[in-house]
């Protein structure tokens, strides 16, 4: 008898950087992710399909991100990226020969042949491709991939309804088109989520509904949560704080008080939970195994034998150091040996495989009832900042494919299979820092909410003006939406707050409100410039068969009175 489920929960997320430059910032995080993760992602799962294992997993891919991959301009110039990797490992084992450095040597020789496999994968195993390998491994029931918000918009701060509808249905069109059905399930950007609350409209207060309204109206039954919002966190019907409205506004939400058919403490992520019943469900990110990679203190990649991310070789820039020791300074490093390292990697395997197994069977033994575990990772951690966690990854699935008492699924397989049985109000919250919206609205960013609103507003305004555009007018007003939507793209406040390319960020923020602002003046004069509309669409060229009409007004104000 099985005792439990369990799935890994990859998040994969890229800004639009498509023909944005080169290093340090732009195209090459592309590149950098695909060569370092998603390729080894693929040649790891399509190996164990090999092996006749019958493993299953749950894969989420922004919208922006999979029309990046599928771009051919993105993907030629990735070969490019691939064949300058490989001449540079060819040109350390000459270096390190001519110095006589035998374990250099032995390194620079190991990412050859990693550079010439890759190469030849991406070639002939997945013809060139990347997005059709990932859908047929889906279409093979290995997989399940989820949709998003079509930019990785941060949904919570988003004041219009609109735009909440817009970032999900273009996410859900664009699924479609890439993998040839309708999604079941949905990643919301950081774990952002909103409940039901009431605002303020010139007939009194009236409700806007909670986030899960909108996927319900989509026809996707399953998104994922942060621990803390399932197993604890602000009661609900508190007052959730300040949040910045279209015109520089301060707006206090109330949560309209929901019913619960149990205490909030009993809540548990091993356990599914409606949230509009029977349409939409929410599954809870597993806190202790989640943290078995998380955590800076003891989670496996910080483990002495694994590659150091941080020092790269002077020359090449390939990375020929290990982690060594715990804040260690990197002039202390020591040469890193991927034997040692992927026998690491199988030990960390099987530890987190029993660990699952044992959660799941005192779950069980606990409270009878069959639980899931949810795992949820950013997809570019493994093979990216943790080199050998690909590797991890695969013998984990291996694992669990073989184990007698953890089952592998799918979030929506499992969904299918035991359906929630309660209800629960879910609060405010996401997985950033302390569990609110601090990342994306700070003392650095808040300047950026009020003119991401105020031109959400004006896009309603553009489709009341505008309902049944054809010709060049719906060609500058599609545009006008594309624009829109990247400029609701949280990785611009997340990269202003984490000073990792807030210079960058900034510019691109700047440029896609710019654009947008053209557009919209010269559709209010009746003078819209065809040559500047395809220029927009070479530089922001996605999301080909978007309808500005998404973006149509959607609040309701009928004045209806609030409890609190």
């Amino acid at each position: 008898m099985k005792t439990g489920a369990f799935t890994f929960v990859l998040h994969s997320h890229l800004p639009y950087c498509r023909n944005a430059g080169r290093w340090p910032h732009g195209e090459e995080w592309i590149h950098e992710a695909a060569s370092e993760c998603y390729l080894p992602l693929l040649d790891a799962l399509y190996s164990l399909r090999e092996e006749k294992l019958p493993f299953r997993l749950t894969i989420s891919i922004t919208p922006v991100l999979l029309e990046q991959l599928a771009d051919p301009l993105v993907l030629d110039h990735l070969k490019d990226f691939i064949r300058d990797k490989l001449q540079r490992a060819e040109q350390d084992v000459q270096r390190f020969e001519k110095a006589g450095e035998s374990h250099l040597i032995y390194l620079a020789r190991f990412y050859l042949e990693r550079y010439r496999k890759l190469w030849d994968d991406f070639h002939s195993r997945f013809s060139g491709q990347i997005i059709p390998a990932f859908k047929q491994l889906q279409d093979e029931g290995y997989l399940e991939l989820c949709t998003s918000a079509a930019t990785h918009a941060y949904l919570p701060l988003l004041e219009r309804d609109s735009s909440i509808h817009a970032q999900l249905e273009t996410g859900r069109r664009t699924y479609q088109r890439h993998f040839g059905r309708r999604p079941l399930s949905a990643w919301l950007p950081e774990c952002g989520y909103r409940p039901a609350y009431y605002t303020a409209g010139e007939k009194g207060q009236y409700v806007k509904p909670g986030l899960e309204a909108f996927l319900a109206e989509l026809g996707i039954g399953c998104f994922f949560a942060e621990t803390h919002t399932i197993e604890g966190g602000q009661p609900v019907g508190k007052a959730l704080g300040a949040v910045i409205g279209p015109y520089g506004n301060i707006v206090r939400r109330y949560v309209v008080p929901q019913p619960v058919s149990t205490e909030r403490t009993n809540m548990t992520t091993y356990l599914p939970y409606w949230l509009l019943e029977p349409e939409v469900a929410v599954l809870g990110r597993n806190d202790r195994t989640s943290m078995q990679v998380w955590s800076a203190d003891w989670g496996y990649p910080g483990d002495f034998s694994y590659r150091e991310f941080h020092k790269k070789d002077g020359v090449s820039g390939l990375w020929y150091w290990k982690v060594t020791g715990a804040h260690l300074d990197l002039a202390h490093k020591q040469f890193y040996d991927p034997y040692w390292a992927f026998r690491k990697a199988q030990e960390h395997a099987a530890h987190f495989s029993r660990l699952v197994e044992d959660l799941l069977a005192e779950y069980q033994i606990k409270n009878q009832k069959y639980g899931v575990i949810v795992s949820s990772y950013d997809t570019e951690l493994f093979g990216h900042w943790w080199f050998e966690g690909v590797d991890w990854l695969k013998h984990v699935l291996a694992n669990l494919s073989r184990s007698p008492s953890a089952d592998l699924v799918t979030a929506s397989s499992f969904l299918q299979e035991q359906p929630p049985a309660e209800t629960l109000a879910l609060p405010e919250g996401s997985w950033g820092q302390a569990g609110g919206h601090f990342t994306w609205l700070n003392v650095d960013t808040k300047w950026m909410w009020p003119q991401i609103n105020q031109a959400s507003v004006q896009m309603e305004e553009l489709v009341d003006a505008f309902p049944d555009a054809t010709g060049l007018k719906k060609e500058a007003l599609d545009q006008a939406a594309r624009e829109l939507l990247l400029l609701q793209s949280s990785d611009w406040p997340f990269l202003v707050t984490t000073g990792q390319a807030r210079e960058y960020a900034v510019e691109r923020f700047q440029h896609h409100l710019t654009r947008f602002q053209r557009l919209r003046e010269d559709l209010l004069a009746g003078r819209e410039d065809a040559a500047c509309v395809a220029d927009f669409y070479e530089k922001d060229k996605l999301f080909p068969d978007i309808d500005y009409t998404v973006f149509r007004k959607r609040e309701i104000d009928r004045g209806e009175s609030s409890s609190e």
